[in-house]
């Protein structure tokens, strides 16, 4: 511990220098999932914005999806393993209570034995992850830190529920934070509100379900992510303006200043609600990678920043806000400057 400390000095801002990700190879229609909750890809299409979506198949796992998406970070950084002092993995859905995914991905990238832990947030995992690792640098206690936002939701997901059968894909993007020159990562705008955690959640936990199976054996039912999509809806395209505002202005920037916004992927109609109630410059980048991957939680953010930089809709070093809001419910907000990406 002593050696991973002695070359740290707190930095007086930060940036990120990579981005990595990771798309399953499994591409789910919208006509595969509408059968079992009698629906149709036109209504899915008009009701989320989603065409498509990608499902983990055999070794795809919360683990190596996480480990291919931190390589592509860490080359697109020119960062070697050995040179990050922490890993931040945000997720909802590794499925283990103990112990955390993070160590066991550290291990795979042979980074020797750097503190890694999970981190719960919801769907604003990762931008809680990226105030995590900017605050550890800042404060010396770290040099490089990786961030990871993870999901294999397809597991978590009830195929007849309705409210969420059609919403949700897998996948895994990561940054690498390290100090920079001139601040790259504003301040952080987060909050939450625990009278909503009925929102969002896990419909029972896991005590409810041995006892239940207790009962009936194998006529139990096993737990499955549900939400209430219409209160969710109404909150997130409605009250997040004001988050969005103190993060841009935390930045010393105004919202005709931004270069691309980058929201949390949950719905095609709250992100266009959203855009226009900022008042975006008409130049400003509006990330939409809902349309192919679906609703990833913690790792739609890196996801969408990657399919908007690949596109060529963003450069790296633009101004882009990243705002983010999820289970709990729980919010974060951040202007960053969009990192390297090949």
């Amino acid at each position: 511990m002593a050696a991973r400390l002695a070359h740290i000095t707190g930095s007086e801002h930060t940036a990120l220098l990579g981005l990595g990700v990771y798309r399953p190879q499994r591409i789910v229609t919208n006509d595969e999932v509408a059968g079992p909750i009698d629906s149709s890809d036109e209504w899915i299409r008009t009701r989320s914005g989603i065409h498509t979506r990608r499902f983990a198949t055999g070794s795809e796992t919360v683990v190596t999806m996480s480990t291919e998406a931190a390589r592509g970070a860490l080359r697109s950084a020119r960062i070697e393993a050995e040179q990050i002092d922490c890993v931040v993995l945000a997720t909802s859905t590794w499925p283990l209570l103990t112990p955390a995914a993070a160590p066991q991905v550290a291990t795979a990238l042979g980074m020797g034995h750097p503190p890694a832990f999970d981190l719960s947030a919801g769907c604003a995992g990762f931008c809680h992850g990226l105030a995590v690792a900017s605050d550890l640098i800042k404060g010396g206690t770290a040099r490089h830190v990786l961030v990871i936002g993870v999901e294999l939701l397809s597991a978590t997901v009830n195929p007849a529920d309705r409210a969420t059968a059609f919403l949700f894909g897998d996948g895994a993007g990561a940054v690498v934070v390290g100090p920079a020159s001139e601040p790259g990562i504003g301040p952080t705008v987060w909050g939450s509100d625990g009278t909503q955690h009925h929102a969002i959640r896990q419909d029972k936990n896991w005590v409810e379900f041995f006892a239940e199976f207790d009962e009936r054996g194998a006529e139990a039912v096993r737990p499955w992510l549900a939400m209430e999509g219409t209160a969710v809806f109404r909150w997130a395209a409605h009250s997040l303006k004001q988050v969005c505002l103190d993060a841009i202005g935390a930045a010393g920037l105004r919202p005709g200043d931004l270069e691309a916004m980058i929201p949390h992927q949950a719905n095609g109609r709250i992100i266009e609600i959203m855009a226009r109630e900022l008042d975006l410059s008409p130049s400003c980048a509006l990330a939409g990678d809902i349309e192919e991957a679906g609703n990833t939680s913690a790792a739609s953010i890196p996801l969408a920043m990657e399919a908007l930089l690949r596109k060529g809709d963003a450069k790296p070093g633009a101004d882009a806000l990243l705002v983010a809001f999820g289970a709990g419910l729980s919010w974060a907000a951040q202007v960053v400057k969009l990192p390297n990406w090949q």
